[in-house]
C-alpha cells in the first residue's frame, strides 16, 4: 500500500481510538460528580480513559513484536503534549466566561489561571513517576525495560491515584445513568482497540517505507498523532470556562502513560537499542512538569502561566526538535 494511504488510515485510527476513549469517559464522568472528585483530582481519575489509547497501542505493539513503536510513543507524546496543550488552553481562555467575573482579572494579566492544587495533587507526583522510570531504566545494570519494572509502576500509578482522590475529595452528587450512553461506552472499548491496531499498524509500514527505525517513527509519527486529537478536546473544556480540568488533564493523562503504559512494554522486556536517545528523550520528558512545576506559582493569590511563560513551554519543545535532529539523530 501506498505510503500516503497509510497516513490516511493511520488519521483515521486515531480519530477512532480517541472516540472511543470519549464515549468511555461518560461513566466515569458520572462516578467523579458521584464521588465528588476536584477538577484536578478528577483529571487525575479521568485519565484512566483519556490516556486509554496510548495504553492500547503499547499493548499492540508489544503483541506484535514492534515494542519500540510503543516505547516510542510513550516518550514522544508526553513530550509533546504539555506544551501543546498549555498553549492551546491559553488561547482559548482568552475570552470572558458568563458567572465568572475573576476571569477578566486573568484576561487583564495575561494569564491562564490555573486551581494551584494542580501542582501538588498532579505535576509534582508526575515527576516523582518519571524520576522512578529514569531509576529503573538508565542505570546499566538494569538498562531496558523489565517485567517487574512494568509491576512497579503499575503500582506507583496505583499510588498516583490514590493519593489524587484523597486530596481532592468533597461531597458527592447524585447521578443518574442513562443506558444508551453505557452501551455507547461499550462501543467506545471496540473503538479504541480496533483503532491502536490500526495505528500500529499504519506506523509499521511507514517506517518501513521511509527507512527510519521504529522507536523514532513512535516518536514523531505515533506520539504525535495520538496526541493531535487532544487539541480539540482541549479548546472545548477550557472556552466552556472548565480552565483548570482542560489544562491539568494532560498531565493526568501522561502520568498514565508512563505508568499503565509502560506495563505492556515491560511484560515483553523491551531493550534499550539506543540509549542516547532514549535519555535525551526521557530528559525532556522529566522537563515539560518540571517547567510547569515552576511557572504555575505567580503570586500568593494568582496561580498559572503568563504569555511569556507559554512562549517557554513552547521555545522548550523547540529545543527539544534542534536536539534531536542535530546532536541525537544528526541528520545534518
Amino acid at each position: 500500500m501506498n505510503v500516503w494511504l497509510w497516513v490516511v488510515v493511520l488519521g483515521l485510527a486515531a480519530w477512532a481510538a480517541h472516540w472511543g476513549a470519549d464515549q468511555l469517559l461518560t461513566p466515569l464522568k458520572m462516578l467523579r460528580k458521584q464521588w465528588g472528585l476536584t477538577a484536578s483530582a478528577g483529571a487525575a481519575f479521568l485519565a484512566i480513559v483519556t490516556a486509554s489509547p496510548e495504553v492500547a497501542i503499547n499493548i499492540t505493539s508489544a503483541a506484535r513484536g514492534v515494542s519500540d513503536i510503543g516505547l516510542g510513543n510513550l516518550l514522544g507524546s508526553n513530550i509533546i503534549s504539555i506544551p501543546l496543550m498549555v498553549t492551546i488552553a491559553y488561547f482559548a481562555s482568552r475570552k470572558q466566561f458568563k458567572n465568572n467575573k475573576e476571569h477578566q482579572k486573568h484576561l487583564d494579566a495575561n494569564l491562564l489561571a490555573l486551581n494551584k492544587r494542580s501542582v501538588s495533587v498532579l505535576s509534582i507526583p508526575y515527576l516523582a513517576i518519571i524520576a522512578l522510570v529514569a531509576i529503573l531504566t538508565l542505570p546499566k545494570a538494569w538498562r531496558g525495560l523489565q517485567p517487574i519494572d512494568g509491576y512497579i509502576m503499575l503500582a506507583a500509578y496505583a499510588a498516583f491515584l490514590t493519593h489524587a482522590i484523597i486530596k481532592g475529595r468533597e461531597k458527592g452528587e447524585k447521578v443518574e445513568w442513562d443506558k444508551k450512553k453505557v452501551w455507547l461506552s461499550v462501543a467506545g472499548a471496540l473503538a479504541i482497540a480496533v483503532g491502536a491496531f490500526f495505528i500500529v499498524k499504519a506506523t509499521e509500514n511507514i517506517v518501513s517505507a521511509l527507512n527510519i527505525s521504529e522507536i523514532v517513527g513512535g516518536l514523531f509519527i505515533t506520539g504525535i498523532m495520538t496526541t493531535a486529537p487532544e487539541i480539540f478536546k482541549t479548546w472545548s473544556v477550557v472556552k466552556g470556562g472548565e480552565v483548570t480540568a482542560g489544562t491539568t488533564s494532560v498531565i493526568a493523562d501522561n502520568a498514565v502513560t508512563m505508568t499503565v503504559a509502560f506495563f505492556p512494554l515491560a511484560l515483553v522486556t523491551t531493550p534499550i537499542e539506543d540509549f542516547q536517545l532514549f535519555w535525551v528523550n526521557l530528559a525532556f520528558v522529566g522537563l515539560m512538569p518540571l517547567l510547569y512545576s515552576l511557572f504555575v506559582h505567580q503570586s500568593k493569590e494568582l496561580h498559572g502561566f503568563s504569555r511569556w511563560q507559554i512562549f517557554a513551554f513552547d521555545a522548550a519543545y523547540i529545543v527539544y526538535l534542534l536536539t534531536m535532529v542535530f546532536f541525537v539523530l544528526k541528520l545534518f
